[in-house]
C-alpha cells in the first residue's frame, strides 16, 4: 500500500485496513490524517472470517440399535409397508434373542419305521389322512409328557412347569408365521391331532383364527421338511423355553450292526433357553422323543 510508515503503524495499531481507505497525501499516499480521521470515523479492518467448524461426526449407534438399510450404492427397490403382524414377529423375535440365552441340541431320527405306520393308518380309512407333522407333534407331546421340565419358560420370580402340554405350530401365511395351538396335546390320538391340525392351519390362512388359538402355548414346533431342508436352528418363542425344528426325511448311510445301510433320516435341532433348561434336560427331551419316533407303535399306546 502507499502509505506513510507513520501511518502504517497507525493503521496496523487501530486494525484499520489499509486497502479501504482513500489517501490524502501526494499521489493519494495514506498519512496520518487519514488514519487519525478514519478512527474517528469509526471504520476498522473487517474482522476476519470465522474459522470453518470442524465437522462433527456422525453419532455412533447405540447397542441394540438396527442398522440403517439407507446405504450409498444401493438398487432401486420398492418397499412393502410392515403388517402389525410382521412389526409384532419382528418385536417378539428381537426379545428372544435379546433376553434368552439359546443353545441348541440336534439329534437325528430314524423315520423308516414311522412312515410305514403312518402308510398302514392312512389305508385303514378315508376320514383321515395323517401326516409326518401330525406324527411329530405327538411324539413331542408324549415326550414332554415323560420330562415335564422342558415343558417350562422362565419368570423372574420362578421357573413354571407346565402341567399340560399346549403344542403350538409354526404355519406360514402371507405375513410371515403364526403359531396356531393344539390344546392338550398330550391327552389327544393321532386322528384328533390330524384334524385340529387340518382346521387350524386352514383357519390361520385365511386370518380367521381366534387369539386365543393362537397364544399361550408352553412349547412350538417349526417344521421345514416339506421345503426340503436338512436341519436348522428356530429362534425361541418367548415366553415358552424351547423350540424343536423338524429337518426333512432324507435317505443317508448309517452304520448298523458294524455294517453300512440305508435309512431314511430326520435331523431335529432343540433351541432352548438356557435359563430355563439345562442341557442333562434337553437331551433327556429328545432321547424320549427319537424312542417314540423310533418306535411309533408306542405312540398308539
Amino acid at each position: 500500500m502507499f502509505a506513510s510508515p507513520l501511518a502504517k503503524r497507525m493503521a496496523e495499531q487501530a486494525g484499520l485496513d489499509l486497502g479501504s481507505l482513500k489517501g490524502s497525501g501526494p499521489n493519494g499516499r495514506v498519512v496520518k490524517a487519514d488514519i487519525e480521521a478514519a478512527v474517528s470515523g469509526g471504520a476498522r479492518k473487517p474482522a476476519a472470517a470465522p474459522a470453518a467448524a470442524a465437522p462433527v461426526a456422525a453419532p455412533t449407534p447405540t447397542l441394540g440399535a438396527a442398522p440403517s438399510a439407507d446405504v450409498p450404492g444401493m438398487p432401486a427397490y420398492e418397499e412393502f409397508p410392515n403388517s402389525n403382524m410382521r412389526k409384532v414377529i419382528a418385536k417378539r423375535l428381537t426379545e428372544s434373542k435379546q433376553f434368552a440365552p439359546h443353545f441348541y441340541l440336534t439329534i437325528d431320527c430314524e423315520i423308516d419305521e414311522l412312515l410305514k405306520v403312518r402308510k398302514e393308518l392312512n389305508a385303514k380309512g378315508d376320514d383321515y389322512k395323517l401326516s409326518v407333522n401330525d406324527l411329530v407333534i405327538r411324539a413331542t407331546a408324549l415326550a414332554l409328557k415323560r420330562v415335564p421340565a422342558a415343558n417350562a419358560s422362565w419368570t423372574e420370580k420362578a421357573i413354571r412347569v407346565y402341567k399340560q402340554v399346549d403344542i403350538s405350530v409354526a404355519v406360514a401365511i402371507d405375513e410371515g408365521l403364526i403359531t396356531p395351538v393344539i390344546r392338550d396335546a398330550g391327552s389327544k390320538g393321532l386322528k384328533q391331532i390330524s384334524a385340529e391340525m387340518k382346521d387350524l392351519a386352514t383357519r390361520a390362512r385365511e386370518r380367521k383364527l381366534k387369539p386365543e388359538e393362537f397364544q399361550g402355548g408352553t412349547f412350538s414346533i417349526s417344521n421345514l421338511g416339506m421345503f426340503g431342508i436338512k436341519d436348522f436352528a428356530a429362534v425361541i418363542n418367548p415366553p415358552q423355553g424351547a423350540i424343536l425344528a423338524v429337518g426333512a426325511g432324507e435317505q443317508r448311510a448309517v452304520v448298523k450292526d458294524g455294517a453300512l445301510a440305508i435309512a431314511t433320516v430326520m435331523s431335529c435341532t432343540l433351541s432352548v433357553d438356557h435359563r430355563v433348561v439345562d442341557g442333562a434336560i434337553g437331551a433327556e427331551f429328545l432321547a424320549a422323543f427319537k424312542k417314540l419316533v423310533e418306535d411309533p407303535l408306542t405312540m398308539l399306546l
